[in-house]
C-alpha cells in the first residue's frame, strides 16, 4: 500500500467538497487510485439517477464498463445486491456463484474475472450506489484493504451527497442527471476520437480526460467542442 499516494487521495477526494467540480472525472479520479492502491485488476462506480435506477458512471476499463451494463440489463450481479441491500457482497471466486448468477459470472469469467466485490456507497441509510472491485484471480479478500476501499467509498459519498439539505434529494438528482447526459457527449467524443485516431476507447478517453485536465476544461464541455468541431483543439484528434 502506498501511504503517500493513499493520503494523496483522500485529500483530493476531500478538495472536491466544492459547489461546482467536474463529477465524471471525480467518479475516476476514484476508480482509478482504487485501481492502483488496492490490487484490484479493474475498478467500476454505478450511481442511481433522479428515478433511483442504477446506471454506469465510472469505470476503469472498457471490460468491466460494459460488464456493469450486462448486470444493468440482466438485472443480476453482485453490484446491484450491493445496492439494494446496503451492505457489501464479497465473492472470492465467481467459479462457484454460477447458479446465483447465472449470465453475470459467465460473462465475468469470459472477461477475465474471477472474483469481485461490491462495496455500498452510503451515508447512514442513504445508499446512492456502489463501489465494484474486479480481481484477474480468485481468493479472500484482504481485510485492511477492504476497509481502506470503504473508507474510500464513504469519502465520495459525502462529496455526491454534500448540497443536500432540506431538499435533501434535489440536487443531488439533479447533478448525477447532468453527469448522465455528460457521459453521453463523452461516449460519443470517445468513439469520434477513437475513430479518427486509430486507438481503443480506453486510450481516447486518457486523451480526453488529459487534455481536458492541461487546459483547464470540464470533460463535457471538451467532449461537446470536439463533436461538434466548433472551435480549433490544437493537438486533440489530429
Amino acid at each position: 500500500m502506498h501511504e503517500q499516494l493513499l493520503a494523496k487521495t483522500f485529500v483530493e477526494l476531500a478538495d472536491n467538497l466544492v459547489a461546482d467540480f467536474d463529477l465524471i472525472d471525480f467518479l475516476r479520479l476514484l476508480t482509478d487510485r482504487c485501481a492502483g492502491l488496492l490490487a484490484a485488476s479493474a475498478v467500476g462506480v454505478l450511481l442511481a439517477d433522479r428515478d433511483g435506477e442504477l446506471r454506469v458512471m465510472a469505470a476503469s476499463d472498457e471490460r468491466v464498463r460494459l460488464l456493469e451494463l450486462f448486470q444493468l440489463q440482466n438485472d443480476e450481479g453482485p453490484c446491484l445486491e450491493c445496492f439494494r441491500t446496503g451492505a457489501p457482497v464479497d465473492v472470492p471466486d465467481l467459479g462457484k456463484e454460477t447458479a446465483r448468477w447465472p449470465r453475470f459470472t459467465a460473462l465475468a469469467r469470459q472477461s477475465g474475472f474471477s472474483a469481485v466485490q461490491a462495496l455500498p456507497m452510503r451515508l447512514r441509510d442513504d445508499v446512492v450506489g456502489a463501489l465494484n472491485l474486479f480481481r484477474t484471480a480468485p481468493g479472500p479478500f484482504d481485510p485492511s484493504a477492504t476497509h481502506i476501499a470503504q473508507a474510500l467509498a464513504d469519502v465520495a459519498t459525502i462529496s455526491l451527497l454534500q448540497h443536500r439539505t432540506a431538499q435533501r434529494s434535489t440536487v443531488l438528482n439533479e447533478q448525477l442527471q447532468t453527469a448522465l447526459n455528460s457521459r453521453v457527449l463523452i461516449e460519443q467524443a470517445k468513439g469520434k476520437l477513437a475513430e479518427r485516431q486509430g486507438i481503443d476507447m480506453e486510450q481516447a478517453f486518457t486523451a480526453l480526460r488529459g487534455y481536458a485536465r492541461a487546459h483547464n476544461r470540464r470533460l463535457s464541455d471538451l467532449a461537446r467542442a470536439f463533436i461538434d468541431e466548433s472551435e480549433p483543439l490544437t493537438g486533440l484528434g489530429t
